[in-house]
């Protein structure tokens, strides 16, 4: 009989159901992964050996002084290498040749850590004393390995080919979806939105891929961020591969610029003791990795105005990146006291060798589209306050805009740059409340013409406006009510005769639960949004002026448009325990489908580039899309039919491997109760016999009506 209980465990794991199995046969032969690749692998790097010399800069083309001179430049050269760290005590060896009596050009420093050292090679490595010298600074360990590089040349092993992958292999989906990034747990997860199937498809996961709570795309959907201890990591491709790399220690926060071809990584230094807060921040190419420079020093440099934390720190972001020229330069600007500092990429240095002088400065921000910075200085005496649009790289200041009695300011700009709205908080006569106005800049025409904004009731304030995408509307939030505020539509086209220039009344709608705007990236559909109150939603219309849906999302806590303005996504992050998770919706409001997500930090859309058809091809192709659509809806039909053919041949899959293994396990179970009734004999009792099955019937009353009948009699 034992004989054939153990056949009944034939095709079982080893200990099934007992668990008699040794973990040894379960393990996989050294240096055999079976053909299975680990996410964690990392390729190999060389470790170099330290000399004990790795903090000792060694600075070439310094210029060659006599005795008389070499005092003074010993001081300018200790001015300048201790800008970039701490030097020791007699760290600093000017050599001087004694044949000739002149310093021989190139200088030892020594500085207090390994870090200081690199970061001061990184900053001394093509400084320019004058016209005649620019620095070369190199590491003095690396001075050996130099040193051995043969005289003869020696080509590199040949390697095999590899061929590149394609970064932009998302873009070409039959279907024309769009891929999203969540965050949530330890868990990050890319996907496409696939409504059809009401359920999101994984393209790739990972756990712990960032040690951040954030995800983040390049501007134009390229690259992938991840940000870690040891520095920011670049992604990319169908299979997502990592690209780069780029070492910043304790790296925090990064920003692209448009043109996707620079990048700089930011850390927020916390204070130490007496130490004040500091920051660091590396500036990199991108397509290389090259490090093109690195700023460090005390936060409070940069926290001036509304960059200014309650602490004294400095908020981010202070350092902003501008959109590219025609000829592809970028420029990074921040905020000093009294001063806006710009600076060109790649070479990363100030332009003009100069600040530009801004007294006052409070606030700044780039046009999406051109060079074109719009800064705010504050009053100062009997000087007004300002509003100033300065161009790079001439720096030249293209229009100004002077204010009075301002309490504080805010800017908006139009996402193709068109429009600036300057939104204008005033104080009244007493200087006990305060009044608000828009001051919009018409940037496309002549000169920049400046219409003013007020509202029909003073006493009402705006605290929110949106601008219409490729368009002349936007819509304010205002009222005396901040829980149930009003709406109001306005262009800036003249309704009548189609005419740019001043400011028309379109709609308003009142006593709303709205507390931000969202209008769809293709113009046309804007949405009213109760987030972080009661998660009402209301998509508008604006070219009928009506109500096409409404929902609600509780405790909703952000809102984002799909880069093809078809669908909406609300979601509720983590900074609300209960909920966690993103809903997604039509363009017009229509719920499609919700997916719950514990400890959720955020949804991101993958960017799209720009479209590569020319505006006049674009508006034929709406103009003739009904053309169109009849080959796209077969084509969209064969595609789901494909797709529920591939789900039920899944399902009949599943259900087939169901019953194989709910067979074997009914066969064991039946030699079990075998072996079981063998052994015990007489004491057996089958199961059924174990318990009774009563039937009883129970009567509720339900309800009790009462009628009156009268008698027919």
């Amino acid at each position: 009989m034992d004989e054939e209980i153990m056949k009944s465990f034939e095709g079982q794991p080893r200990g099934f159901p007992f668990g008699d199995f040794d973990v040894a046969d379960v393990m996989l032969p050294d240096g055999d992964d079976m053909g299975i690749p680990s996410d964690d692998e990392e390729e190999e790097e060389v470790v170099e050996t330290e000399t004990g010399f790795g903090n000792i800069v060694v600075v070439d083309n310094i210029p060659q002084v006599s005795a008389e001179k070499y005092e003074k430049l010993t001081k300018i050269l200790r001015k300048i290498f201790s800008a970039s760290g701490q030097i020791l005590e007699n760290g600093l060896n000017h050599p001087v040749d004694e044949g000739s009596g002149l310093s021989k050009g190139f200088a030892f420093v020594e500085y207090e850590s390994v870090d200081q050292a690199r970061q001061a090679r990184q900053a001394l490595d093509g400084y320019q004393l004058d016209k005649s010298h620019v620095f070369i600074a190199i590491m003095f360990d690396d001075l050996e390995r130099l040193h051995n590089v043969p005289d003869e040349y020696e080509a590199p092993p040949e390697k095999d080919y590899e061929p590149l992958f394609d970064l932009y292999d998302w873009m070409g989906d039959v279907r024309g979806r769009d891929q999203f990034a969540i965050r949530y747990g330890d868990e990050t997860e890319i996907m496409w939105n696939d409504v059809a199937q009401q359920d999101p498809q994984k393209v790739k996961d990972r756990s712990f891929w960032t040690e951040a709570p954030f995800i983040q795309w390049s501007p134009k959907g390229t690259y992938l961020a991840t940000v870690h201890m040891q520095g920011v990591a670049i992604w990319g491709g169908n299979d997502f591969r990592r690209i780069r790399r780029f070492s910043h220690r304790n790296a925090q926060r990064l920003a692209f610029s448009e043109c996707e071809k620079f990048m700089y990584v930011f850390t927020d230094i916390p204070p130490e003791g007496k130490q004040p807060p500091r920051f660091l921040l590396s500036v990199f190419e991108v397509t290389t990795g090259r490090k093109l420079r690195v700023f460090e020093g005390a936060q409070a440099d940069h926290a001036v105005g509304a960059a200014r934390r309650p602490d004294g720190g400095m908020g981010y972001p202070v350092f902003k990146w501008s959109s590219s020229t025609a000829d592809g330069l970028a420029f990074l600007a921040c905020m000093r006291k009294n001063a806006i500092s710009i600076y060109q990429a790649p070479e990363m240095t100030l332009l003009d060798k100069r600040s530009i002088k801004a007294d006052g400065i409070q606030s700044f921000d780039w046009s999406p589209s051109d060079p074109i910075l719009c800064a705010y200085q504050e009053e100062q005496g009997n000087l007004p306050a300002r509003v100033v649009l300065i161009r790079s790289p001439d720096r030249e200041e293209i229009r100004a805009k002077n204010l009075f009695s301002v309490a504080d300011v805010r800017m908006a700009w139009h996402p193709q740059g068109d429009y600036l709205a300057v939104r204008v908080e005033k104080w009244t006569k007493t200087r006990k409340s305060t009044t608000t106005n828009l001051e919009i800049f018409s940037m496309r025409q002549r000169n920049i013409p400046v219409d003013m904004l007020e509202l029909p009731n003073k006493s009402e304030k705006i605290s929110g406006l949106a601008w219409e995408p490729h368009g002349h509307r936007f819509a304010v939030i205002h009222g005396s009510d901040p829980q149930r505020p009003s709406v109001s539509l306005y262009t800036m086209k003249d309704p009548k005769n189609g005419a740019l220039g001043g400011v028309h009344h379109i709609h308003t709608v009142n006593n709303r639960s709205v507390s931000s705007l969202h209008w769809s990236p293709n113009g046309r559909f804007l949405l009213l949004a109760g987030l972080k109150q009661n998660g009402k939603l209301e998509w508008w219309d604006v070219d009928e002026v009506s109500v096409v849906g409404a929902g609600e999302h509780l405790m909703a806590t952000e809102v984002s448009w799909d880069p093809s303005g078809r669908y909406v996504v609300t979601s509720v992050t983590a900074m609300n325990q209960m909920e966690n998770g993103f809903q997604v919706w039509s363009f017009c409001g229509q719920p499609l489908y919700r997916v719950s997500k514990e400890r959720f930090f955020g949804f991101v859309w993958r960017p799209r580039p720009e479209c590569l058809l020319s505006p006049e091809k674009q508006k034929e192709i709406s103009k003739n899309l009904r053309k169109y659509s009849k080959r796209f809806d077969e084509e969209d039909e064969k595609l789901l039919a494909a797709v529920d053919s591939e789900l039920l041949a899944e399902r009949e899959k599943m259900l087939t491997d169901w019953n194989a293994w709910l067979e074997a396990k009914a066969s064991w179970i039946q030699h079990n109760s075998e072996g079981v009734r063998a052994l015990l004999g007489s004491k057996w009792i089958a199961p059924e016999e174990e318990y009774v099955v009563q039937e009883v019937e129970v009567s509720a009353i339900v309800d009790i009506k009462e009628q009156k009948v009268e008698d027919s009699s």
